[in-house]
């Protein structure tokens, strides 16, 4: 096996490839859910495969997360990308074409710092739900 094995070309490749699989196994499993069961208030005794409504919607969470897992990676491995993109908006909306362009550790605590308000937004958005639910009055 040569040194240049795994390129950066190669792993984005196979990280994209991934990112489809696991794109479609969540549709899949979505559909499962969705569509193959009766609806979750009535599903009490239907299996498929052995496997009753509450392990099908657990796989299914379990997919998103291999799915948010995998489009961070993709984001991490495009994130030079992504920021040249976004200073060459800016050096353009500035009208100043020569600007110096952000270092990496700028690029890396602009993208942390995104991430951080990214999942507090999540978060927060959780904690209202999770505030909100109520128990329908019979």
């Amino acid at each position: 096996m040569s040194k240049k094995a795994f390129n950066k070309t190669k792993i984005n490749f196979w990280v994209d490839v991934l990112l489809l699989v696991v794109f479609l196994l969540l549709c899949w499993a979505s559909v499962v859910t969705r569509y193959v069961f009766p609806v979750a208030t009535l599903s009490e005794g239907w299996t498929l495969w052995g496997l009753d409504y509450l392990a099908w919607t657990d796989i299914q969470f379990a997919i998103l997360c291999a799915m948010l897992a995998t489009v961070l990676l993709h984001v991490m491995l495009h994130w030079t990308w992504v920021c040249g993109v976004i200073e060459s908006w800016n050096r353009k909306r500035r009208g100043n074409g020569s600007a110096e362009k952000a270092d990496t550790g700028n690029r890396t605590l602009w993208g942390v710092g995104f991430l951080i308000v990214l999942l507090n937004v999540l978060g927060l958005g959780i904690a209202v739900a999770a505030l909100s639910v109520q128990q329908a009055m019979p």
